[in-house]
């Protein structure tokens, strides 16, 4: 059993605030095995995160080297290095980092990869330097554990077993171990900031305390390698739910030599993506990127949790976030994830989107809906309500069932819950896709309008044409106020175009009978300077989410709206790049990098996504026109390891705060949905249309000729006027009969309402052209045995709002 040290207790304790690491990686990189349960990040040429035992559980702020003589410098890598970070194969996500003196003096070459088969990091490293310095050269391993994610609270230890000495750290049930393939010749557990190896060396360059245990706090262990004998080495960093685990780990891997490792990690890889769809001749750098996307949305599912698609290994911002702010973007979205499964499926992959497919109809919710986003486990993070978050896995169940991908998997179940949740909670969605605003999306709606066409086609093939009439009924509703409740006259952001598309006509979710007008609404921007509360016409907050429309197949490309609305968003969005065009996304917006080059912290100021060139991109290949330029673009903003940012740097170079014009900012970077819309937009390319096109939908809104008169009331919508001509569907959550007239109850009605296999009840109202009486109803509820105890009133009127 392993012996553990606890004399002397370091000082200083708890040690300074904990905070993550910089959220632009260089890397991201697992083993492809299941049983090997660790996710780790390189960024400036150190390893920053390290996740185990599900991708969501940060454990580790960062593995680095400290070098010095002893007598006259003493470097870290981020202060000191030149650092080079790049993958060793062409397949595969193994990296080699190679940092340098800045003098040319010495320089440690590594290579990092996890244990193919179980929880351990491994670092293989050779340190070279000149014939006169290398004698006199101390190398040191710094490691910071952020244990159950976070930094406060964690124990560390030096430790013994069998002869070997060891660092360890532990924090409620999760332990990690720390040594090498040769001997610490020094250790020592400190407090950041107070009494760490990092701290120790730069005062004098010598380790002076050797503190054998640092408790409860903010800490760091330290390491001196053995040079003496062996200038190359592996380090192993291992993980355990008890310390006889996490050493026995250790120890097992560091066993087996590195060469061993390394060929079953590049196996693994290779297996993993030998039958994807060849697409490098749609490409214009031989598809490095579109085959490193693959690898990198594979790399982001979860191993304890098959099918969890995470949006990206990285915490934005993290070198500003504590303890207070646990979740970063290693947490599910199902938009993200949806987006994620359906790249995977356009390179070719039937199985990883099955896999996501069946998670997220187990991680429904009892009422059909999913929370904003969750962690893996299923439990809810944040919990807004998007309702385009339960449109796409709808739409995901539809891809695979029309592409032979369901297997012996029924998603029903879950397509009618999700329907059933668009049509009781919508059409107002309580968040945009940005997750900030509720109100009327032209993006949102897309979604939903297109995930209840899939719904009724999985009705239909089922033979019950009741439910799917319903569905594509309801769908018709959405798509006939599409440009009513979304499309403003009164647009003032380029002369001499005043019917455009707006970002959001925001609505509170809980008003049932708003002002549906574009053009009365007030869209608060969120993100200010300061919490300040700003208050903008709808008119000025637009972004390019209409392009969706188009996507699934709701409007045609070229349409004369579309159009003017896209020279709208290029006028005031567009950032032309050396790389290419790239997009805000949308006016005033305040989410990323302060001008100053600070760190997004309740306030900032919007970026440039390289995601939005791909949508862009998508529309430009709909319209007839050549997104070639688009692909080029994606390719030109991915870093030298073929990384995707989620935004970009649109000022001038800021190198103390490591921001390079055209480059990444602070936020996510890999970004998995750009890697996703990069993905369709080669496939999209190759087979010269959208991928995400869905004929049903295509068939129903642009193939069927007029679009019919649909007006819809409902408990959380009671529309108080509509045109005369219209079918008013009455709808509700159970069995109901409606007891109704016109004008003054003259004469009087009972209709039992219809019941469809999502749960929702209806009843259809047929108007006249020429009506003029309104509708006057009320509700008996059987079930109950009882009446609504109030009536309603509907006016009619020959007048609909002009777009």
């Amino acid at each position: 059993m392993a012996i553990i040290q606890n004399s002397p207790q370091a000082f200083g304790g708890p040690g300074i605030a904990p905070r993550w690491t910089h959220s632009a990686k260089d890397v991201v990189s697992t083993a492809y095995s299941t049983s090997s349960r660790l996710w780790f990040t390189v960024s400036g040429g150190v390893v920053s995160e390290i996740y185990y035992p599900t991708i969501d559980r940060p454990q580790v702020r960062d593995l680095q080297f400290l070098v010095t003589d002893g007598k006259t410098f003493f470097h870290d890598v981020h202060r000191h290095m030149e650092s080079r970070t790049e993958y060793f194969d062409s397949c595969g996500l193994g990296v080699r980092i190679v940092n340098a003196d800045r003098e040319g003096r010495y320089r440690i070459i590594s290579e990092a990869i996890a244990d193919p088969h179980q929880p351990c990091l491994l670092i293989h490293s050779r340190l070279e330097a000149d014939d006169d310095l290398l004698p006199k050269l101390h190398l040191y391993v710094l490691l910071a554990p952020h244990l159950e994610v976070g930094g406060w609270h964690n124990n560390g230890n030096c430790a013994s077993i069998a002869g070997r000495d060891f660092l360890i750290a532990h924090k409620g049930e999760t332990w990690l171990s720390l040594a090498a393939t040769v001997p610490f010749v020094a250790r020592s557990c400190g407090y950041v900031g107070t009494s760490d190896g990092w701290d120790d060396l730069a005062g004098d360059f010598k380790l002076n305390h050797l503190f054998a245990s640092a408790s409860d706090g903010n800490i760091a262990l330290t390491g001196e390698i053995d040079l003496r004998q062996q200038r190359e080495f592996t380090i192993g960093l291992s993980f355990g739910h008890s310390l006889h685990r996490s050493v026995t780990t250790l120890f097992q891997s560091l066993g087996i030599p590195y060469a061993q490792h390394k060929q079953r990690f590049q196996e693994q890889w290779h297996r993993a993506c030998r039958d994807f769809i060849p697409m490098a001749q749609f490409t214009n750098d031989g598809g490095a990127l579109f085959h490193k996307s693959i690898e990198l949305l594979l790399a982001h599912e979860d191993k304890v949790y098959p099918g969890a698609l995470i949006a990206s290994l990285s915490i934005p911002w993290g070198e500003i976030k504590s303890d207070d702010d646990l979740g970063g973007y290693h947490l599910v979205w199902t938009r993200d994830m949806v987006n994620s499964a359906t790249g995977l499926l356009a390179a070719g992959d039937l199985v990883t989107p099955l896999r996501a497919l069946i998670y997220l109809a187990c991680s429904q919710q009892a009422d059909g809906g999913f929370p904003q986003n969750f962690w893996t486990n299923g439990i809810p993070y944040w919990r807004g309500i998007q309702l385009d978050e339960v449109a796409f896995p709808i739409m995901l169940a539809w891809r695979l069932s029309r592409g032979g991908g369901l297997a012996d998997f029924d998603p029903y179940p879950m397509v009618r819950a999700g329907a059933r949740y668009l049509i009781e909670q919508g059409p107002v969605t309580p968040q945009d896709r940005w997750e900030e605003n509720s109100g009327f999306s032209p993006s949102t709606l897309a979604s939903n309008i297109a995930a209840l066409i899939c719904a009724a086609a999985f009705a239909r093939d089922r033979g019950d044409e009741a439910t799917a009439g319903f569905l594509e009924d309801y769908a018709d509703f959405l798509d006939r106020h599409i440009e009513p409740w979304t499309v403003t006259r009164q647009g003032f952001l380029v002369p001499g175009i005043s019917r455009h598309f707006v970002r959001i006509n925001p609505i509170a979710a809980g008003d049932n009978q708003p002002d549906e007008d574009p053009d009365h609404g007030q869209v608060l921007v969120h993100n200010r300077q300061s919490g300040e509360r700003v208050l903008f016409p709808a008119a000025e907050i637009v972004d390019a989410g209409f392009l969706e429309l188009v996507r699934y197949g709701i409007r045609k490309a070229g349409d004369p709206l579309i159009e003017d609305s896209l020279r709208v968003v290029d006028a005031v969005l567009k950032k032309d790049f050396p790389a290419g065009p790239c997009w805000l996304r949308y006016t005033h917006d305040g989410y990323g990098q302060r001008d100053d080059g600070g760190g997004f912290d309740v306030w900032g100021v919007g970026r440039p996504w390289p995601l939005l060139c791909g949508e862009r991109g998508h529309y430009e290949l709909a319209a007839g026109r050549d997104a070639r330029p688009y692909v080029s673009a994606l390719e030109r903003f991915a870093t030298a390891t073929r990384l995707l940012p989620e935004q970009i740097w649109d000022l001038p170079d800021n190198p103390e705060a490591l921001l390079a014009y055209g480059g990444p900012t602070g936020s996510a970077m890999p970004l998995m949905w750009a890697h996703a819309e990069y993905i369709k937009l080669v496939r999209s390319v190759g087979d010269g249309q959208v991928f995400d096109l869905i004929p049903e939908v295509v068939r129903h809104f642009q193939d069927n000729g007029e679009r019919k008169k649909i007006e819809v009331w409902k408990a959380n919508r009671q529309v108080k006027l509509i045109v005369a001509g219209t079918r008013l569907k009455i709808i509700a959550a159970k069995p109901f009969t409606l007891h109704w007239g016109q004008g003054e109850w003259n004469p009087v009605h009972d209709t039992h309402s219809s019941g469809t296999a999502i749960g929702i009840d209806y009843v259809d109202l047929e108007t006249a052209p020429g009506d003029r009486s309104p509708l006057r109803f009320t509700f008996y509820w059987p079930e109950e045995s009882r009446w609504e105890g109030r009536d309603y009133a509907v006016a009619l009127t020959d007048k609909r709002r002009k777009v």
